[in-house]
């Protein structure tokens, strides 16, 4: 499968935003204080669900109303298909969600580390498939989806990547583990993005009228997320409008970016 320049740097710019992000554990002494954790979280937060409308459900809706089909049936039952989705990898997938204790999925012997690692590599499954998704559809000359959208949602993830590098990388160091092994960690945790990038565009090759489901199917993953794991996290402790104020900012340039660049 022959992929343009514009696609295959599209699917890695998500990934290069995880690095950088990780690679703050360079130049960083000692860990996030959590207000700025919950402000990374709330900012991720904001800017998965700005494009989980604009750049997923909106755009799946369109190609199935273009195509003859009642526009919400690929919308519901694709979103649904996601969310079933992220709930079996939550429960089949030992992690530990960051400041818990106890983790969560089977219980196997492998380090805490790991499951620190899981946690954000699970977290980052539907931005690899969104990105994906995406760029399948402008590949496949969809009408609804141009180059100018799809970079903009590998841009708006990259960026609220960077953050979530960092929040992965710094605590390990803070853990103990020396700065290499952090930064690896922390780069480890994005490399199912491009992968999972990757395997949409070639599933949806071969599927191609099913892409509306597979646009909603990736918002779902994503809104997974946010609910199960983001939200809560830029809440918990004391209370504080930081997350809250940085989810708007993240939902406001992600909204921003699609519009202008979409």
């Amino acid at each position: 499968m022959y992929l343009p320049l514009e696609v295959i740097r599209g699917i890695l710019i998500p990934f290069a935003g995880t690095a950088l992000g990780a690679a703050c554990v360079f130049f960083v002494r000692g860990s996030l204080h959590k207000p700025v954790q919950r402000a990374f979280t709330g900012f991720a937060a904001g800017v998965m669900v700005a494009a989980s409308v604009w750049s997923l459900l909106i755009p799946a809706m369109d190609q199935a109303e273009a195509s003859g089909q009642p526009a919400f049936v690929p919308a519901v039952a694709g979103f649904w298909a996601g969310v079933l989705f992220l709930l079996l990898l939550d429960h089949i997938i030992p992690h530990l969600h960051m400041n818990s204790e106890h983790a969560e999925g089977p219980a196997v012997r492998i380090s805490r580390t790991a499951k620190l690692v899981l946690a954000v590599t699970l977290h980052n499954i539907p931005e690899g498939m969104a990105v994906g998704v995406v760029y399948a559809g402008y590949v496949h000359d969809s009408v609804t989806i141009s180059g100018a959208a799809a970079m903009a949602l590998s841009l708006g993830i990259a960026i609220q990547n960077f953050p979530e590098g960092a929040i992965i990388s710094l605590p390990l160091k803070g853990e103990g583990d020396g700065r290499l092994k952090a930064f690896t960690y922390g780069v480890l945790s994005g490399i199912v993005e491009p992968i999972g990038a990757l395997f949409m565009i070639a599933a949806i090759e071969y599927m191609l009228p099913l892409l509306p489901y597979f646009l909603s199917f990736a918002a779902g993953a994503m809104l997974y997320v946010v609910v199960e794991e983001l939200i809560p996290e830029m809440s918990e402790g004391e209370h504080s409008d930081i997350g809250t104020m940085a989810f708007a900012a993240g939902f406001s340039l992600m909204m921003a970016l699609d519009v202008m660049l979409g």
